[in-house]
């Protein structure tokens, strides 16, 4: 198989992976480490497998940041997990219901629904909401940065290789 079409699947394979980030229908950070172990194996660069382990490091610590962060804000407002699972599945069933716009809009009713149902105070469900919608956005933007990261190093990777 040519070089240049694994490096065109690998590159392909990550910008699903960042799209996913932020679209939960696609894969996300697990697309990117394919992508990266693509062009590990069958890119033909010696530097390969080092470009896999420095991506792979900024999607770990993306992964691992977006669910440490998230979780430690919730769990300090005692928001259970269960509002931010509905409000994603809201976000999902929005996002085909209204496209582009229906993700966020289906994900923050979805969230504030989830919370009102649980407070019975539209208040505090509101600040609760507010509170988890700010902290699953600065998961996600800690996700998508290093995420970013690993795209990055994987260009650098196959342009290193493939241009003299």
């Amino acid at each position: 198989m040519p070089v240049e079409l694994i490096a065109a699947l690998s590159v392909v394979l990550v910008v699903v992976g960042v799209c996913g980030i932020v679209v939960p229908v696609l894969p996300g950070s697990i697309a990117i480490l394919g992508g990266l172990l693509v062009w590990a194996v069958w890119g033909g660069s010696p530097f390969g497998w080092l470009v896999f382990g420095i991506g792979a490091l900024f999607v770990v610590a993306g992964m691992s940041a977006q669910y440490l962060i998230t979780g430690r804000r919730l769990k300090e407002r005692s928001i259970p997990n269960r509002s931010v699972v509905i409000g994603l599945v809201c976000g999902v069933v929005g996002l085909f219901v209204l496209p582009f716009l229906g993700l966020p809009i289906g994900f923050t009713v979805g969230l504030l629904a989830s919370e009102y149902a649980r407070v019975r105070d539209l208040r505090e469900a509101a600040s609760t909401s507010w509170a988890a919608l700010k902290s699953v956005g600065l998961g996600m933007l800690v996700e998508l940065s290093l995420a970013l990261a690993a795209a990055t190093t994987l260009l650098i990777g196959v342009f290193t290789h493939l241009v003299p």
